[in-house]
């Protein structure tokens, strides 16, 4: 029998998404072998994990201050909001250093299976968000002009990018949806027709 306070340690990790029981069990006898100041330090960040994080008012990712550094950036195009489902999709598109725009987190998809319909979703505050920008009569204003959808391509993925569509079908603003075909390293052959489909549809000069 282990000791509670590793039980308890092991049963807290398996709650974590991806991380099984026996994974679980490793990570808390990696941390019982781990010095004291390593211990004391991992239990630190994940203390104070929350503390100085906010929601950004304008585009809800995660930051330090509101609004966030990205909307609060005049060098960025803030005519353009690439909508992600989540705030590390957000972070990766910002990776690649080929977006010059700003974005909206959604927090989520649309699955009714899950009962996330939405009102969970950040959906309409996206939607007002596009109204507002054309209804303010202010200079300080930036008019949104594209919404680049960048949701995955998963069936909840597309219903969602379905729904901001026709929501946003009476707002003059384009809707545009990021490309999507053959990965890097992948092979024709080994293809479903539905993504060699998007590829061919998706191509562009070489």
């Amino acid at each position: 029998m282990l000791p509670k306070s590793i039980r308890k340690l092991i049963e807290e990790f398996s709650k974590l998404p991806g991380v099984g029981p026996k994974s679980a069990q490793r990570l808390a006898m990696h941390l019982l072998r781990t010095p004291d100041h390593r211990v004391h330090g991992l239990a630190e960040a994940v203390d104070s994990l929350k503390e100085g994080i906010v929601f950004c008012g304008v585009c809800w990712n995660i930051s330090d201050r509101d609004p966030c550094p990205i909307c609060s950036n005049d060098a960025r195009d803030h005519a353009k909001v690439c909508v992600v489902e989540e705030v590390l999709d957000a972070a990766a598109i910002e990776k690649t250093g080929e977006y010059d725009g700003v974005y909206h987190v959604l927090h989520g998809v649309l699955s009714p299976v899950d009962g996330v319909g939405v009102e969970e979703l950040k959906m309409n505050e996206l939607i007002k968000r596009v109204r507002e920008s054309w209804n303010d009569e202010s200079e300080d204003v930036t008019k949104i002009r594209e919404v680049i959808l960048a949701t995955n391509p998963s069936l909840e993925g597309e219903a969602t990018a379905l729904y901001i569509q026709r929501a946003l079908v009476d707002c003059e603003v384009e809707v545009s949806r990021i490309a999507r075909g053959l990965p890097t390293g992948g092979h024709i052959e080994y293809s479903d027709d539905i993504t060699l489909s998007r590829a061919l549809k998706g191509r562009g000069g070489f």
